[in-house]
């Protein structure tokens, strides 16, 4: 899948290319310059889940967060990424590294929902502009969500 995205990817650039390589040039310099800004956290990121991961072992994710923990390891699951403030594009590969070690997908589910919709970290800055009550609703809502979503991945992928 990831051999056709890339020859897709290839195929546009080139195409692009052809119909203004100025602004194709201009459009891959800034691409270079967000992949240079993203670059640090991602690696810091990369390595802390590497390290957790092998100091952690498998028996320990599956206890904690594995199919088998139920009700619980959702839950867990599902703080831990409210309070968690990592980009989207670390949460997957981050998600995929803990299903390898025996994480469960309910569990997974709740971990990346509520890390991309619940904001703990954030607050502050939500209450600055949105107000206490909104940003208390909008939180608590999508924590909520994030177990709904928990239980419907459990459901599909059982």
């Amino acid at each position: 899948m990831n051999t056709i995205l890339y020859g897709i990817t290839g195929l546009l650039l080139a195409v692009s290319l052809y119909k203004d390589r100025k602004k194709t040039h201009k459009a891959l310099k800034k691409a270079w310059k967000a992949f240079e800004n993203i670059l640090p956290e991602f690696l810091v990121v990369i390595v802390f889940v590497g390290v957790m991961l092998a100091l952690v072992n498998p028996e320990t994710i599956s206890g904690l967060i594995g199919p088998e923990s139920g009700a619980g390891g959702v839950v867990l699951s599902g703080l831990i990424g409210a309070v968690t403030l990592i980009p989207g594009f670390v949460a997957f590969p981050t998600a995929s590294m803990l299903l390898e070690s025996g994480a469960g997908y309910m569990q997974i589910g709740a971990f990346v929902s509520s890390l991309m919709m619940v904001g703990v970290v954030t607050i502050p800055v939500e209450v600055k502009y949105f107000g206490k009550k909104v940003t208390v609703a909008r939180n608590g809502l999508a924590l909520v969500f994030s177990f709904v979503v928990a239980v419907i991945i459990g459901a599909v992928m059982q």
